[in-house]
């Protein structure tokens, strides 16, 4: 696709991202692939007792590598099958231990972010019966990552609930926040409320599009205005940032890249 050899690497005053999930295949061929693309790649890992994605040693190595060579950085999106304030504490350590194995063996790749989610027992905009139980929990959680991390690494996503229940937890930690505005416009939150109120706090965005109650789609089906308006989230505030186009495949990275040129004319 010709626009994906017109590269937008370094062309915004904030480093522009992807996931490591946009051809068919593994992490280090996607790297490859996408190096002279974009700034930063959002490294997707999982593991679970069946399967894991989480790269080898010499894998490691390599993508420093690839990333010295290139001009690149790495976002790390921890497991997702992590429940950090789950009641049950066998569960609740397991998680943590998942996490610091994926910190341990990232950390060589001086990632720019550990992007991280803090599920709900639940979905939806009450993720526990017990808040103030679930709260403590991730505080339990969240004190054994700050000793791997500086909290600042860790960025904790805006997901389906109201991201002030845990606002006190970010702050008390000094997080960051990953202002997924794609998730604020599926659940029906003010992504304009929410860009002002965590502006000094947000070190990665996450931008795709929703249709038909569907996200993750390309940002060509999102208004001129909304893509303005986390573009310019992305230029303010004090420090780097980085947006991520958290699509997964050619022809939505492919859309949304063609909307970002359009809209720099």
């Amino acid at each position: 696709m010709d626009s994906l050899r017109k590269s937008l690497k370094g062309c915004f005053p904030f480093r522009l991202g992807t996931v490591s999930y946009i051809i068919p295949d593994d992490i280090l061929p996607n790297v490859r692939y996408l190096a002279d693309k974009v700034d930063d790649i959002e490294l997707v890992l999982f593991e679970s007792d069946e399967l894991s994605n989480i790269p080898d040693e010499a894998a490691i190595a390599e993508l420093a590598d690839i990333a010295g060579e290139r001009e690149l950085t790495y976002t790390v999106h921890l497991p997702l099958d992590v429940f950090l304030g789950a009641k049950e504490e066998k569960r609740r350590a397991a998680s943590v231990e998942k996490c610091l194995r994926v910190i341990h063996r990232t950390l060589p790749l001086r990632p720019f972010s550990y992007v991280i989610h803090l599920h709900g027992d639940r979905r939806g905009v009450s993720p526990s019966e017990d808040l103030s139980r679930w709260q403590d929990q991730h505080r339990l959680s969240l004190e054994r990552l700050v000793g791997a991390v500086p909290g600042r690494m860790l960025a904790v996503e805006t997901l389906d609930y109201p991201f002030s229940l845990v606002e006190e937890i970010v702050s008390e930690f000094a997080l960051s926040v990953c202002l997924d505005v794609g998730h604020l416009w599926l659940y029906g939150y003010d992504s304009s409320a929410a860009i002002e109120r965590y502006k000094e706090a947000i070190r990665v965005i996450h931008l795709h599009g929703v249709e038909k109650g569907v996200d993750h789609k390309e940002i060509s089906t999102l208004s001129d205005s909304q893509v303005r308006s986390v573009l310019a989230a992305a230029e303010g505030g004090m420090s780097d940032r980085v947006v991520t186009l958290e699509v997964f495949g050619e022809t939505e990275l492919h859309r949304s890249l063609e909307t970002l040129r359009r809209l720099m004319v």
